[in-house]
């Protein structure tokens, strides 16, 4: 399976997963963890209705724009999905899945094509975040492959990480830098200190 080629009125990101094609299709099942994951985007609802239906409310802080947007997730296959937005510059996001060498390969493409030919985007109401999306969801997905058998990890990054709003985990990772820091310290006194007392 290959992925469709992007329209001209888009932007899109290329991401290589260690998870299988199926691994990471169930990943991306959980639509509002994969777009908590992008870093740009601030959440104040996520509301699914059923039916492939979601209110979301949030801030994109890559062009400090608020945004309130029914969405509709359209399912092609589990390997290949649309999720449309009612308005806004961006009309939809596509989710294709492939196998590839050492697992399998994600494209996400943002399409800005406009209902009346002609009509250009306001490059001020762009979403910009997308390529820094594919970075922290490749990151969030090597982590998942490394540490996703370890209930803690799991705990802590579905029920804390995922819910936090983007500053609030930037000064989460401070403070667990900070407090490892300390740590280590402590460690290193204690060593020189039970070194000093054997001599």
């Amino acid at each position: 399976m290959t992925p469709a080629e992007p329209a001209a009125d888009a932007a899109w990101v290329v991401i290589d997963a260690p998870q299988a094609p199926q691994a990471l299709a169930a990943f991306c099942q959980e639509l509002e963890r994969l777009y908590r994951i992008n870093p740009y985007l601030e959440f104040h609802i996520w509301q699914c209705s059923g039916n492939g239906q979601i209110h979301a409310v949030f801030r994109n802080l890559s062009n400090q724009r608020e945004l309130d947007l029914q969405i509709r997730l359209e399912r092609k296959s589990e390997f290949d999905f649309t999720v449309r937005y009612d308005h806004g510059a961006r009309r939809s996001t596509r989710f294709e899945i492939e196998a590839a060498p050492g697992g399998s390969r994600l494209r996400i493409t943002d399409d800005y094509t406009r209902s009346t030919p002609g009509t250009p985007v306001d490059p001020d109401a762009a979403d910009k975040s997308l390529h820094a999306w594919g970075v922290a969801l490749q990151t969030y997905l090597k982590r998942e492959s490394r540490w996703g058998k370890s209930a803690l990890w799991r705990w802590y990054m579905r029920r804390l990480w995922i819910p936090m709003k983007p500053a609030a985990r930037r000064i989460a990772f401070i403070i667990l830098m900070v407090m490892l820091a300390e740590i280590a310290l402590f460690a290193l006194v204690m060593t020189i200190y039970w070194i000093e007392q054997r001599n």
